[in-house]
């Protein structure tokens, strides 16, 4: 849990780089990863260390004898014009030599640079990263998110992440076990893959590994979780669980870190366009046989050349269109029986394109489509209005019926402000999921119900939900025209008189 105390000091370091020239939000989070990686790294050589004096266990070292002075213990502690540099002309390219250790972040380390110019921001943010709880699991995990919540507030050059309440809805949808391998094939900052990792958490800890814990600050208690039935499981959750791609190294070096902060040492993160002609037939040696769990929020209204979308794509919808491309590409990615949640904006639930009713007839006659969400078209204000939906899929087996909720309400206003709301359709949601009857909810009045699929075939495949919803029509009750009509009246011989009295007052 991230205390009040812990924020203030958290935002005063964003207005430092704010005020020192920094301004791009993705800049700042960037270069506050690299300090956060150059502490971690000087922690981790530390615990080596009393570990080698205490059981003469050996270990293969991140700073040779004439590297010491690189360490973070080291220069932290130097002025302004030495540290700056140090860092610059020593610490960074000593990253950049790291990049061959073959760890998910050291690979977007190769071309690590600082950022910093100003002396004495740098001090303030060394001395302030010297203070952050990183050897806390939990704490260090809360530390960034929060600060990847300022990309929600700041705008990040027209990417956004997708909010972390209908990510935490997707994950528990489709309740990952600790044996499953899970990607995001867009996965930006990691937020799909940091929740699955806390869903995991959550759901495999015995209650004597739950500590409750309120912030002094706010009175609001929190839950930490240890893990402790997830043991069995540490190296395939380490190395082997979590894969993502993305075509921005900067967002996979924030992915990363992000991910290695939530317990997640060394995940499967990749430089790649997953689209693309070029991208391997050939999944992670862990996934060979495909994924068991995708969650994406791929990218919407992008378009590509036909020459540069993979072969395999195309033969099954003809498109350019990037958000019909990515739900083939995730239905590629899966193996048999694998299953996703994917974010989608409503044009591909209704576009009547001869592309769009082939990947729609995909998923309903050659798979089985399990549930379409309806999200209000708010959700990621400020920087898009579009309405979007989410789309739960099974590869292959059959579609019978498909779960349709309608979510008006996320907890949040739906305009720009995004300020928290009492009214969330959210909670229900999961619970109608989880409650789910096909042969009980067919009252298409109300927010949750079940259409079956020969329906939907007969509808084009049109899997919009206000297709099969039905509007209670409310009735109004008016007054009669003749006492409408009365008022109109009254009104006017009122403004008639004001009239008056002012052409009398002007003599």
């Amino acid at each position: 849990m991230i205390t009040g105390d812990l924020k203030r000091r958290v935002d005063a370091l964003w207005t430092e780089f704010w005020t020192g020239g920094i301004t791009n939000p993705l800049t700042v989070i960037e270069q506050i990863t690299f300090l956060m990686f150059a502490r971690l790294l000087d922690i981790n050589e530390t615990r080596d260390e009393n570990r080698l004096r205490r059981t003469g266990r050996q270990f293969e070292r991140r700073f040779s004898a004439d590297e010491q002075d690189l360490r973070w213990s080291q220069f932290r502690h130097l002025g302004a014009d030495s540290m700056l540099p140090l860092l610059r002309d020593k610490v960074f390219p000593h990253f950049r030599k790291s990049s061959t250790s073959g760890t998910a972040f050291a690979e977007f380390m190769k071309d690590a640079q600082l950022m910093i110019q100003k002396p004495s921001l740098l001090v303030k943010a060394v001395n302030m990263i010297d203070q952050l709880p990183l050897t806390e699991g939990d704490a260090k995990g809360d530390l960034y998110e929060y600060l990847l919540s300022k990309l929600t507030t700041a705008g990040i050059n027209g990417q956004f992440r997708t909010p972390r309440h209908v990510i935490r809805l997707m994950v528990d949808m489709l309740e990952p076990k600790p044996t499953d391998v899970i990607c995001d094939p867009a996965c930006g900052t990691g937020g799909f893959l940091v929740q699955t990792m806390q869903h995991l958490l959550e759901a495999h800890t015995s209650p004597d590994g739950v500590l409750e814990e309120t912030d002094p600050d706010t009175g609001k208690t929190e839950k930490t979780y240890t893990g402790d039935l997830l043991e069995a499981h540490r190296e395939h959750i380490r190395s082997g669980m979590f894969h993502g791609f993305d075509f921005d190294a900067t967002m996979l070096r924030i992915a990363a870190m992000n991910l290695m902060l939530h317990g997640v040492d060394d995940p499967d993160i990749h430089y790649q366009d997953t689209l693309s002609a070029g991208f391997t037939d050939k999944f992670p040696k862990a996934a060979a046989e495909g994924f068991n769990i995708i969650l994406a929020n791929p990218p919407f209204k992008g378009s590509l050349d036909f020459e540069d979308v993979h072969a395999s794509l195309l033969r099954q919808v003809k498109t350019k269109k990037t958000e019909l491309l990515f739900l083939v590409l995730i239905l590629r990615m899966l193996k048999a029986g694998g299953r996703s949640a994917t974010i989608v904006p409503d044009g591909v639930l209704f576009g009547s394109s001869t592309a769009h009713v082939a990947l729609r007839k995909l998923l309903l006659d050659h798979n089985q489509l399990e549930a379409v969400i309806s999200l209000p078209s708010g959700v990621f204000k400020p920087y898009a209005g579009v309405s979007t939906g989410v789309l739960v899929f099974t590869k292959g087996g059959r579609t019978d019926d498909v779960f349709f909720y309608d979510v008006e309400a996320d907890g949040y206003s739906l305009d720009d402000k995004r300020d928290p709301i009492a009214t969330n359709d959210l909670p229900g949601c999961l619970a109608a999921w989880r409650n789910r009857d096909a042969k009980r909810d067919t009252d298409r009045t109300q927010k949750v119900f079940f259409v079956p699929a020969q329906e939907i075939r007969d509808a084009n495949y049109d899997l919009s939900l206000n297709k099969y919803q039905v509007r209670q029509n409310v009735v109004q009750e008016y007054d009669a025209p003749e006492i409408i009509l009365d008022r109109m009246k009254k009104l006017n011989d009122e403004v008639a008189s004001e009239i008056a009295e002012l052409e009398e007052l002007l003599g």
